[in-house]
């Protein structure tokens, strides 16, 4: 079964999550990461409850599977390690994707090996990614050590009577010297090798970092051990091991990077070894899941490298991938084996989904499988089937390709509405989905597809989540392993959880039967369905945890699980149970919590208690768990940090890791059971039993019986042993059929049509002349393999295509956007719901002049480019068309371009009460749709919003008033502010300067504050004039120019016009004498003297030059007004710009322009400007204004 699809948001990221998904058996691996539960580090102790176990293992594809328990505390619930490694799941969970509307989608791959925090994944035939620990949460110490310390009564009694006791053959081994060490890995080689493997390292947890390592070799099956510190080098720091999944002999050490990056590789199972340095930080590996040497490596920095050598080289494939979302191609679906899908990231919120070659990802070499953005770590390919997610409208919309076909829109029930989305398995040609609906919170209700990924129905609703470790959002569904089509699940029903078994894949569910008698033979009055038999499925990185449950493919009709008795589950006392039968009957085992190891390919069981004390002890049963005998493992009691079984299913070694002391070094204690059993099986040992539920023998379409061993055989099967079933086809009934998409089964068991469904447009590809399948409502469940009986009957039936009219239409851009940007490919996608898409021709109008007609819609699958040549809001319209009739689908698209900066055009100074033209001029002129936010004055609480350009306002006050704009284009907003001074009265002049002075000025707003303040102290020096009185600005452009303003005394006109009007008359003929005279210089910088003129009565031809420059590009300033948005008007002859310029050469000939009236005006007729007062005057004067009151 495939199982490693977690569909996160865009299909969350932030919050990573998983859906765990129970694998056959308890744990099928053969490596192992372990924490020491009795070390403490520094002042930290470990606390007894707080063991945490990680596995890694390459799965059934990689070659024999061991079995690994730990223990820990007895919450179900396992704390996640503080070092960088974070928590991981064990053989028993699998991730999953999760989509969900804010769009995520995250995953596991296959392959071996990863750094911290990586994913892996077990799944035959695939590689899987492993993820190492590095470190173990550290808690409540003192306090655990104490419990632990203390022998329970039974140890002590066992202590009193060894010499009668049942003993194992074991042996002990003492790892000398790493009693510091709080972390073990462990590899077993696999089948027909005595080789184990074992890392112990030093987790500093407050360095975050391995400081230690040792690695152990033993090829005496675990009996004895042999350092290889030497061989690897003395020095030499090692984080993790790696094993190819295709070649057991194959090993790979990886050194910590903070200390050297290198990687350690053998090729004779860790016999000898030979070093590579990198120049690249591994976080994840990805081993093919065929070609032994072939890896993928992901980096630190989001590079994905490749090697064809088993990490002796390395080439860099592509950089910016998202992490985990990298995937090896699939023989029989990719056209070549080293093809790479990956996804990569273009921008925050956009990423594409690629293929590529594994040595030559060039350019020209990739393919792009689905047209236009995908949402980021949306990418999922598993099996045949490949998933990912666009956001659409802030909703997101889920995509599905089949064996490498065209995307398609996931079809959930029309008002699901996901809030998430997790895939559970793609096994067996259809898909698994657990969705959090708009209305649940702790609940996911479960949804099946057809063969093609696309149609869903609901299969079981209200099924039970927690949070897990990471963060990782656990759901309560376990496949039982051997049993085909046979879950268990955690239904929430009227608050209560209530275990529930299904036999046929989700189609019929039921309560289990509790047990009728307890352990010590009482009966049991529990009558369904007020009472009944509820199991702990959620199971937590740490298998020894309650919640445990254990199936195998090689004892079929076997499953050991914790639970309880009752009206709902419960956490307090929790018991074992184990069913013979495949669920039809229940026996209590032990009345508290028990990890159980499969032996000899199930047909014993081995048996060790969840405690975080010392123990001695084991329990073995012969006859499925119907009698139970004590063996002891070792004359000391030992902290059981876990258990390492022998590759493969017929495991009779296994190797318990422990320690006797929080002081005390690694102590491995090899078991070998081939001892207990006298003999090997024979035919006479085994008996038929035949599969049914609650007596109905047809599960699935089939009877099935299969071979096991008799309870009474005491007898090695051996590695020969295979599973033995036989099966014959059952008549088909109505239970043999699920509801149809668009179809409930009703409270009569039937199927009928939603509300919402209208069973016709299912036909709507069809083709007029062809046939297609009109459903029945019912379709066969997946794998069911019945026949005759009510198959006709249940079965779509092929039928004529009808011919009708184009109905459905829908024209969407390829991201699901509105916008587009100017210049660039658009693709837009159609759609028709109803009507024969083969004789329906498609024409699309781009609004833009432009217009394309297709013969049908399968030839624009793909999606249909265009590219505008302007900005503006296009209508796009799409109509379908045929012989018996049309329809038409609109969309308007803005199309856009990036706003690159404004400039807020206003006067310098205003008279009051006059109205004035405030301009915000954009560049470029055109980026399409715009709005324009305006804070004028001190009103900053209510802001005028204009979709255009500019505004007019007068100002009521004497003062200094501030304007600020702010512009809204796209994703872009942009703001301008200037100052206006107000008056009553003022007199304005132009200034112009010695030409010098151009070849220095840049044309920035600072650089003319600057020289305006120069100028202005320029004129005060040369005329005596009070500085209250006087105003000078630079006026953005070349040739340099400038404007002073002459306000009159105040005190002495006492606001009269008259007096005023006399006043200024005689500050500008002052004013004017001096600039006359050249009497007004300054020096800008060494050797670079400026002389400064009145531009309408000096002699030096610069001002007749800037009037005669203005008007000769009095022609382009016209057409410059035509892309300008909204060009500056200078109030009564003022006019002058007063900020900088993003646009220089239109302003500057705008402002010539305009300035050459004034020059006239000021000349011909001076006159006295009304100015009004202002408001209050801000903190600080802005741009070109030099204000000195």
């Amino acid at each position: 079964m495939e199982t490693e699809v977690r569909f996160c948001p865009k299909w969350h990221g932030a919050l990573r999550f998983g859906l765990f998904l129970l694998l056959p058996g308890l744990l099928g691996v053969a490596e192992a990461e372990i924490t020491c539960r009795s070390c403490r580090d520094g002042n930290m102790w470990r606390g007894a409850q707080e063991l945490l176990l990680r596995v890694e293992t390459s799965g059934p594809a990689a070659g024999a599977k061991g079995e690994v328990l730990g223990s820990g505390d007895r919450t179900g619930k396992v704390p996640c390690e503080p070092g960088p490694a974070g928590c991981a799941p064990d053989r028993g969970q699998l991730r999953r994707e999760r989509i969900t509307d804010s769009g995520k989608v995250s995953q596991h791959k296959d392959g071996v090996g990863s750094t911290p925090r990586r994913f892996r994944r077990d799944s035959g035939g695939d590689a899987v990614r492993s993820a190492p620990a590095e470190g173990a949460t550290a808690a409540a110490a003192a306090a655990a050590w104490r419990r632990a310390a203390r022998w329970s009564g039974e140890e002590r009694r066992a202590a009193g009577a060894r010499q009668e006791e049942l003993k194992l053959n074991s042996s002990t081994f003492a790892l000398t010297g790493d009693s510091s060490h709080n972390q073990a890995m462990v590899h077993w080689s696999g089948h027909n090798s005595s080789v184990i493997l074992m890392l112990t390292k030093l987790f500093d947890f407050n360095l975050n970092s391995v400081t230690e390592s040792s690695l152990w070799r033993s090829t005496d099956y675990g009996a004895t051990y042999q350092k290889l510190n030497d061989k690897v080098g003395a020095k030499t720091i090692l984080s993790y091991l790696y094993v190819s999944p295709n070649n057991k002999r194959k090993i790979m050490l990886l050194t910590d990077p903070e200390i050297e990056s290198s990687l350690l590789i053998s090729s004779d199972e860790g016999a000898t070894y030979q070093k590579y340095r990198l120049n690249f930080y591994i976080l994840s590996l990805l081993f093919h899941p065929e070609q032994e040497d072939w890896i993928l490596a992901y980096s630190h920095d989001q590079k994905l490298y490749s090697s064809v050598e088993f990490g002796r080289r390395w080439q860099l494939v592509h950089e910016k991938v998202a992490p985990n979302r990298f995937y090896w191609s699939k023989m029989g679906l990719d056209k070549e084996p080293g093809l790479i899908h990956l996804e990569t990231s273009i921008s925050e919120g956009q990423a594409l989904y690629v293929t590529c070659k594994l040595q030559n990802c060039t350019d020209a070499n990739k393919g792009k499988p689905f047209p236009g953005y995908i949402d980021p770590n949306s990418l999922v390919v598993q099996d045949e089937y490949v998933f990912v997610q666009v956001s659409t409208a802030g909703r997101p919309v889920y995509y599905v390709s089949a064996k490498r076909d065209v995307f398609t829109p996931m079809k959930l029930p029309k008002y699901t509405l996901p809030k998430e989305l997790h895939v559970i398995s793609t096994d067996e040609n259809r898909v698994v989905a657990a969705v959090q609906e708009w209305n649940q919170n702790e609940t996911y209700n479960l949804y099946v597809s057809d063969t093609s990924g696309v149609f869903y129905t609901l299969a079981l609703e209200n099924v039970v989540s927690s949070m897990g470790l990471e963060g990782n959002v656990m759901v309560d569904l376990y496949e039982v392993a051997g049993i085909k089509g046979m879950f268990l699940a955690n239904k929430k029903t009227d608050n209560q959880v209530k275990t529930y078994i299904t036999y046929n894949r989700g189609r019929d569910w039921r309560l289990l039967q509790a047990p009728s008698r307890d352990l010590r033979g009482n009966s049991i009055h529990c009558v369904l369905p007020y009472c009944s038999l509820h199991l702990h499925l959620h199971v937590s990185a740490n298998p020894y945890t309650s919640g445990n449950i254990a199936s195998r493919e090689s004892a079929p009709g076997i499953i050991v699980a914790s639970g309880s008795i009752g009206s709902e589950l419960t956490t307090s006392n929790v018991s074992a149970f184990i069913t013979s039968d495949a669920g039809n009957t229940w026996r209590q085992i032990f009345d508290e919590e028990y990890a159980v190891l499969y032996l000899d390919q199930g047909g014993a069981l081995v048996a060790i208690r969840h405690t975080p004390l010392p123990i001695r002890h084991l329990w073995l049963s012969f006859d499925e768990g119907r009698q139970w005998n004590k063996y002891s493992f070792s004359n000391t009691p030992l902290f059981v940090d876990g258990v390492l079984g022998e590759p493969g299913e017929e495991t009779l070694i296994m190797t318990i890791f422990g320690h006797f002391s929080h002081r005390s070094e690694w102590q491995l204690v090899k078991i070998d059971f081939r001892s207990i059993f006298n003999r090997r099986c024979t035919e006479a040992d085994y008996q038929t039993w035949h599969l049914h539920n609650q007596g109905e023998p047809c599960l699935m379409g089939v009877k099935r019986i299969y071979r096991k061993l008799k309870p009474t055989s005491r007898c090695v099967m051996g590695k020969t042993y295979s599973v033995a079933m036989t099966s014959a086809p059952c008549d088909c009934t109505e239970a043999d059929f699920e509801c149809d998409y668009g179809y409930e089964r009703r409270s009569d068991g039937k199927c009928s049509p939603a509300f919402w469904f209208h069973p016709s447009s299912m036909s709507r590809s069809c083709t007029t002349g062809m046939t297609f399948l009109n459903s029945t409502g019912y379709r066969k469940v997946v794998s069911n393999n019945c026949t005759a009986g009510v198959i006709a009957e249940y079965t779509a039936r092929r039928q004529h295509c009808p011919v009708q009219a184009p109905k459905g239409l829908h024209l969407v851009t390829s991201e699901g956007r509105l916008t587009a940007t100017l210049g660039a490919n658009v693709t837009f996608l159609v759609f028709l719901e109803e009507g024969d898409g083969a004789r329906t021709s498609i024409t699309v109008d781009f609004g833009d002049g432009h217009a394309l007609t297709y013969s049908n819609v399968s030839s624009i699958e793909d999606g249909i480019k265009h590219i505008y040549k302007s900005v503006g809001i296009y209508r796009v319209t799409a109509t379908g068309e045929n012989s018996l009739g049309s329809e038409t689908a609109t969309l308007f698209l803005h199309v856009t371009c990036q706003l690159e900066h404004i400039h807020l055009s206003a006067p310098f100074v205003v008279v009051r009460n006059k109205e004035v033209n405030l301009t915000a001029v954009l560049h470029p002129s055109q980026v399409g749709t715009v709005t324009y936010i305006w804070w004028i004055g001190n009103n900053t609480e209510q802001p005028v919003i204009t979709l255009e350009g500019s505004v007019a306002c007068t100002f009521s006050r004497e003062g200094i008033n501030t304007v600020t704009v702010q512009v809204s284009a796209g994703n872009a907003i942009l703001q301008d502010r200037k100052t206006i001074a107000v008056h009553e009265y003022f007199r304005s002049h132009l200034l112009a300067f010695s030409s010098n002075l151009d070849e220095h000025n840049p044309d920035v707003a600072e650089w003319r504050q600057d020289v305006s303040r120069v100028i202005r102290n320029a004129l005060i020096q040369a005329t005596g004039v009070r500085e209250d009185l006087l105003l000078v600005t630079v006026l953005p452009g070349l040739p340099t120019a400038a404007e002073f303003f002459l306000l009159p005394d105040k005190q002495l006109t006492e606001g009269k016009a008259e007096k005023s009007s006399a006043h200024l008359d005689q500050l500008s003929d002052l004013l004017l004498n001096a600039l006359n005279q050249n009497l007004v210089q300054f020096t800008l910088r060494p050797g670079v003297q400026v002389t400064v003129y009145a531009a309408h009565l000096s002699a030096d031809p610069r001002p007749q030059r800037l009037c005669a420059d203005a008007e000769r590009q009095r022609t382009r300033s016209d057409e410059s007004s035509q892309s300008l948005r909204g060009h500056a008007q200078l109030t009564a002859g003022l006019g002058a710009f007063s900020g900088d310029s993003g646009h220089r050469v239109e302003l500057a000939a705008h402002r010539m322009y305009e300035t050459s009236c004034t020059c006239e005006i000021l000349h011909r007729t001076p006159h006295i400007h009304r100015l009004n007062s202002g408001l209050t005057p801000p903190a600080s004067i802005m741009d070109l204004i030099l204000l000195l009151f």
